[in-house]
């Protein structure tokens, strides 16, 4: 694969019910990344969708009293809508109802019955619904006179029924092999030896179809097995890149992903059973599978029988769009649970945004509009002073790429916290409104200022594309043809122009209730 192409995926979103907080979260993470890595000049393809499949989506379209089809188009186009209310910059939004994946996951099926992977038997076994996931007896616990999963917490029945099995247990070695030749495969590390310790225990062959319900991609030659939901839907990373066209564009430029985000409740998925499908099918798997925490309501999981679910459309009219964005990137630890609460938010808006980055550029643009006629400075000078905070930038290049290499987001926000902590500091030592007599060292001070604005600001396109966008417009640029190597530019605005202030950029959050 090109190291200029760049394939950044969501998990694909079950849509039994409405898009929650943790919905938002995954696919937010990603599009951080994916705008990025454009503004770092790569050919990015992020993927996005629902996953439709499944007695879970049956048994909700019967209490809906639709059929499965009128009730998953209703709920995907509400996903599809959250992608736009969240400003995602995805490529495609997939759906495992179209015929492009049925005949990608018939083309898989086929290919690991010819592989000899496949075979029909019977399953006895735990099974949950609200997982779509299958447990061992040792992941069984009895709560209350019912069989729950330890790992999800949801309710478990017991299955028996003819199926059709994959051979996951020949690939217990094959795995282990693939991981530690690519350590950093699975991330973080916990989730990694986490994955690792499951598979030294042993692995089950694995029951890939069903026949008590009907809702789903039939199993070749077979109507009455539907292809087991996991197969199905994890599929849609390689439908979605017109899999099995082996020389489609897509497929040649993007296929082994880079990047595939997730939340850590659907990892032995995504680190176990799909890198296994795709060595069983001769398919490169994913270059990596980062699996995050999830998000809290209040120290709480979300859930609806709690009633803590957070709906992000609602928080978005509270606080903002990009507000919102930026909140979840810096004040969850990435990879671990992150807490929400009205007072989190409002606290990290008011401090980071309004009093830090807003502010700075708040007082650059006023003091330029009157103190030079809102024109960019065109006599400067720079001392070393000058060229110690705007080298800052560009002596941490690299640094700043290692740090979404390696999914540090935290690292990268809060070089941008302490880059524009220390262009507060540089404007108010240099006191710009004491050098009116020596207009040079005036317009230096507001030029440099300008572009200290404009890098964080291209830092925080990726993650309040909006705000960073109006600061950016405010000095004339056009975010479409920025780059991230321009970073090392120190005279990339130009002077003379007019400066075309849009305003205070965040204002400071009123205390909610709660």
């Amino acid at each position: 694969m090109d190291n200029k192409n760049y394939y950044i995926t969501t998990p694909i979103y079950y849509p039994s019910g409405n898009p929650h907080m943790g919905h938002a979260y995954s696919s937010i993470i990603a599009d951080v990344f994916a705008r990025f890595k454009r503004l770092d000049g790569y050919n990015v393809f992020f993927l996005t969708g629902t996953d439709e499949h499944g007695l879970k989506i049956q048994k909700a379209a019967e209490a809906n009293n639709q059929k499965p089809k009128d009730f998953c188009d209703n709920i995907s186009k509400i996903f599809k809508n959250l992608s736009k209310s969240l400003n995602l910059s995805n490529d495609d939004f997939i759906r495992t109802t179209e015929d492009r994946h049925y005949k990608a996951v018939q083309f898989l099926w086929d290919r690991l019955v010819s592989k000899g992977y496949i075979y029909l038997s019977k399953y006895k076994g735990w099974y949950s619904v609200s997982d779509e996931a299958y447990y061992n007896e040792d992941e069984i616990v009895e709560k209350d006179g019912k069989k729950i999963s330890i790992i999800s917490e949801t309710l478990v029945e017991w299955v028996e029924e003819e199926s059709f099995f994959f051979k996951l247990s020949s690939f217990q070695e094959k795995l282990l092999e693939f991981y530690n030749k690519n350590p950093e495969f699975i991330l973080p590390i916990s989730r990694k030896n986490e994955v690792i310790s499951f598979v030294k225990r042993g692995l089950k062959d694995l029951s890939v179809s069903r026949k008590s319900f009907s809702w789903g991609i039939k199993v070749p030659n077979n109507n009455k097995h539907i292809i087991y939901v996991w197969l199905d839907a994890l599929t849609n990373y390689i439908s979605a890149l017109n899999y099995p066209n082996f020389e489609n564009k897509l497929f040649k430029n993007f296929w082994p992903a880079t990047l595939h985000i997730i939340g850590k409740d659907i990892l032995r998925f995504h680190a176990i059973y799909w890198p296994a499908f795709l060595l069983a099918a001769d398919i490169k798997p994913p270059n990596r599978v980062y699996g995050h925490g999830w998000i809290l309501s209040d120290k709480e999981k979300m859930s609806k029988s709690k009633g803590n679910i957070l709906d992000p459309l609602e928080m978005i009219k509270i606080y903002g769009l990009d507000q919102l964005r930026y909140y979840l990137i810096k004040e969850v630890s990435f990879g671990k649970d992150g807490n929400i609460s009205n007072e989190n938010i409002e606290n990290c808006i008011n401090s980071d945004l309004a009093n830090n980055y807003g502010n700075f550029c708040q007082r650059t643009f006023s003091f330029a509009e009157k103190n030079c006629k809102g024109i960019v400075p065109s006599d400067i000078d720079f001392n070393s002073e000058d060229l110690k905070l705007l080298n800052s930038f560009s002596d941490n290049i690299n640094k700043i790429r290692t740090f979404m290499d390696n999914q540090s987001l935290n690292e990268y926000v809060k070089f941008i916290i302490d880059k524009s902590f220390d262009a507060n500091k540089y404007f108010n030592d240099e006191a710009p409104w004491n050098k009116k007599d020596d207009k040079k060292r005036l317009n230096t001070i507001v030029y440099v200022s300008l572009e200290v604005i404009r890098k964080i600001s291209m830092l925080l396109l990726p993650i309040i594309p909006s705000s960073a966008n109006k600061a950016l417009t405010s000095l004339n640029l056009n975010i479409k043809t920025l780059k991230l190597d321009s970073i090392s530019d120190h005279l990339a605005i130009k002077p003379g122009s007019k400066l075309n202030n849009q305003g205070i950029l965040f204002k400071k959050i009123e205390k909610q209730d709660g």
